[in-house]
């Protein structure tokens, strides 16, 4: 299963930056031998102000077509590592080729894309900078393949 993070924002160099690249490393070291990957990461920037009704427009061009989207947004479902990790197989098991992780600006993601999501991924009920929220899921699709793979990173 291929998977797209379609973000609003360029990241530039830095601490989130190099935190992103070694966990989608990571992520698709791991996760080849249990068919996720190759990882792309695709970013957005609505140069002329459209505010989240452009920005979505923009997002909707990087998502394949038939692909999982799965948005992050605060309205979404908590989940655990473990059932996130379950998620992403069945997803897989599915026999779906695509999926699309879909991260908004800093005003969010337009409810339009929120409606077309096949799910509302959460990381709690506070709100995150998207830059960090990008690092936490790369971390947690880490996690998750780790899961999967039976190896020792993730501890009950």
């Amino acid at each position: 299963m291929r998977v797209q993070i379609c973000a609003v924002g360029k990241l530039r160099a830095g601490p989130e930056k190099l935190l992103i690249d070694d966990y989608l490393t990571r992520f698709e070291r791991t996760g080849r031998g249990i068919g996720f990957g190759p990882v792309s990461l695709h970013e957005v920037e609505d140069r002329k102000g459209g505010g989240m009704p452009a920005e979505a427009s923009l997002l909707r061009r990087t998502v394949p077509d038939g692909a999982v989207i799965c948005a992050l947004d605060e309205r979404g479902t908590v989940e655990t590592s473990v059932k996130f990790s379950k998620r992403l197989a069945d997803w897989r098991d599915a026999g779906r080729g695509d999926l699309a992780f879909v991260i908004g600006g800093a005003d969010g993601l337009d409810p339009e894309i929120r409606g077309q999501a096949d799910h509302l991924l959460s990381f709690g009920k506070m709100v995150w900078p998207h830059m960090l929220v990008r690092v936490m899921l790369a971390e947690q699709m880490y996690r998750a393949a780790s899961i999967l793979s039976g190896g020792p990173y993730h501890r009950v």
